[in-house]
């Protein structure tokens, strides 16, 4: 599989740029998420590294093959750089059975009759469809056409997988089963997977590195957990996360290397970071992760019960503190009454602080209520 390279790619149309100077590099056999609201330049940017779309300028690679180049004129078409699609409409052929749906595309390429009907058989026993080989798509549950149109595009053993939303189409329950296959082929296959969501679970739980951005531009390029727990600014933080991290506007004095006093909440607190930060304002953000917020009638701060919302497992307690409403998840069903006092802290060390002008990720650390 190769490692793709994009340096320097900008898509524009007029004046409306797409993708501003896009650098990314793609490892053999990983699997990268493009995550995004709608409009950010994620499929555009997956449409141009599998040939779909032409960028206005910047160098395209697998590995040290060129398959774009703005400034050497070079263009190499989709069926020539040995890739797969998987849009969000699996464009399944109707009158065709699941083993014709699949062996379609090696018909095509003029593979010998014995090797498409290994492959075929190969790809109905990885994908656990083989029940279903003699059916029409009409015949199948979502799922497992989703299934027979990833056969049908990894049949030709193409160097990389690009999926486009793949999931959008399949409800709630069939959507977390398909996230667990994918994840799964993707180790089988040792494939270098490219994945376009808007939705940042699937991210979150099928990446090995999320490429996150807003507006054509990238804005943090690392692992889930790193983009979760190190967001780089404020809009990543708050992208990734449900529920959401909460934002809390502030006033920073630094007091120390590594430390300072923060105003917040009409509380006086000591932040204490993992090394020393700067401070350009005494404007900050503080960002805290609702699993940071623990409740106990001990706790130091005071807010309302603005609503409670019980689902199972854990529980998202909506709390209101003055005119601010933060989030606050706890472990198992509680519920509280609207309006009801609650009291509830500050934890762990993964407190984030925030540049309020850039919004840049400054500092992360612990934060001490004084009492």
């Amino acid at each position: 599989m190769p490692k793709i390279t994009l340096t320097n790619v900008t898509k524009q149309w007029g004046k409306f740029i797409a993708v501003n100077d896009l650098n990314l590099e793609i490892e053999d056999g990983s699997f990268v998420t493009l995550l995004g609201s709608s409009g950010c330049g994620k499929t555009t940017t997956l449409r141009m590294i599998a040939g779909l779309e032409t960028p206005t300028k910047g160098e395209i690679r697998f590995d040290d093959r060129i398959v774009f180049s703005s400034e050497k004129n070079i263009n190499i078409p989709p069926a020539k750089r040995e890739v797969g699609f998987l849009f969000q409409n699996y464009a399944l052929w109707p009158h065709m059975t699941v083993t014709q749906n699949i062996a379609f595309g090696l018909e095509t390429l003029k593979w010998k009759k014995s090797d498409i009907s290994a492959r075929v058989a190969e790809m109905l026993r990885i994908m656990r469809i083989e029940q279903f080989a003699q059916r029409y798509p009409a015949e199948l549950s979502g799922g497992q056409q989703q299934r027979v149109a990833i056969a049908r595009t990894l049949a030709p053993k193409p160097r990389v997988l690009f999926m486009d939303e793949p999931l959008s189409n399949l409800d709630a329950k069939l959507r977390g089963e398909m996230r667990t296959e994918l994840k799964r082929l993707h180790k089988d296959t040792a494939s270098t997977f490219v994945y376009v969501t808007h939705d940042q679970l699937e991210a979150m739980t099928l990446s090995s590195k999320i490429c996150m951005m807003n507006e054509g531009v990238l804005q943090q390029y690392a692992p889930p957990l790193e983009v979760y727990n190190h967001p780089a600014n404020l809009f990543v933080a708050d992208f990734v996360g449900n529920p959401s991290m909460n934002i809390i506007q502030a006033r920073a004095k630094k007091t120390a290397p590594a430390a300072a006093e923060i105003d917040f909440l009409g509380q006086k607190a000591l932040f204490r970071a993992g090394e020393d930060f700067d401070l350009n304002s005494e404007n900050v953000s503080v960002g805290i992760r609702p699993e940071f917020l623990p409740i106990s009638p001990s706790g130091d701060i005071e807010g309302l019960a603005y609503s409670t919302l019980p689902a199972g497992m854990e529980t998202t307690v909506k709390i209101k503190v003055d005119d601010t409403i933060l989030s606050s998840v706890v472990f198992g069903a509680i519920d509280y009454e609207t309006d009801a006092p609650v009291r509830f802290s500050v934890s762990g060390s993964g407190i984030l602080l925030f540049d309020r002008s850039s919004g840049r990720n400054i500092a992360v650390g612990s934060l001490t209520v004084r009492k």
